[in-house]
């Protein structure tokens, strides 16, 4: 994968960190989804390798009809404010890819660039997960470390598995499918999917 492509996907996943609007979010996460599937069409030599590409292109449409469903029937009367400012939550963000970059040793993809592109989007799912009170957002955190599990998949020596990407695929539409319902749920029982209303439930 190219330097450009590579750091895209980073410049992209840093700005869901950032951003205040969920659809801005659900736009910049689907944009990443397309780019990985694009990455593997290019690239791909086999069966196998647009096989992948096109389990990551479904997913991605996918996950982004699902989430801007989601969007639009959990309209919020209010934003749901997280408790940390843009550029504090960047901040966090980018310390902590370059703490895993440094903490973590080689992990055997085909460049150096990809494998702290791949740890640069863990960690910023990571800090979207702790920085934002939005259910919705939280979901995208975890869509992110995804992303950054299916570029590492694309980037090991050789060509791109298919049983790894369809697996990979299908496993995260499991787990956005199940995160979705209990964003919904939750909208539906306090009125907005803000993360912190979980602390008002008592045994």
């Amino acid at each position: 994968m190219s330097g450009l492509f590579t750091w895209a996907l980073v410049a992209t996943g840093l700005a869901v960190v950032i951003v205040r609007r969920r659809s801005v979010a659900v736009g910049l996460v689907t944009a990443q989804a397309l780019l990985l599937a694009v990455v593997a069409f290019t690239e791909g030599t086999g069966g196998d390798d647009l096989g992948a590409a096109l389990a990551l292109a479904l997913r991605g449409v996918v996950l982004a009809t699902l989430f801007l469903a989601l969007v639009a029937r959990t309209r919020e009367q209010r934003p749901v404010r997280a408790g940390v400012a843009p550029l504090a939550r960047a901040g966090v963000a980018v310390v902590l890819a370059l703490a895993l970059t440094w903490l973590i040793p080689v992990i055997g993809l085909e460049s150096r660039d990809a494998e702290r592109a791949v740890l640069a989007l863990v960690a910023f799912g990571l800090a979207t997960c702790a920085t934002r009170r939005a259910t919705l957002h939280q979901v995208l955190g975890i869509v992110l470390v995804e992303i950054a599990l299916a570029l590492a998949a694309l980037e090991l020596p050789g060509s791109a598995s298919l049983a790894i990407e369809v697996g990979v695929a299908v496993d995260l539409l499991l787990v956005a499918v199940v995160a979705s319902v209990f964003h919904e749920r939750i909208f539906a029982e306090f009125g907005a999917g803000d993360a912190t209303v979980l602390r008002s439930l008592r045994d």
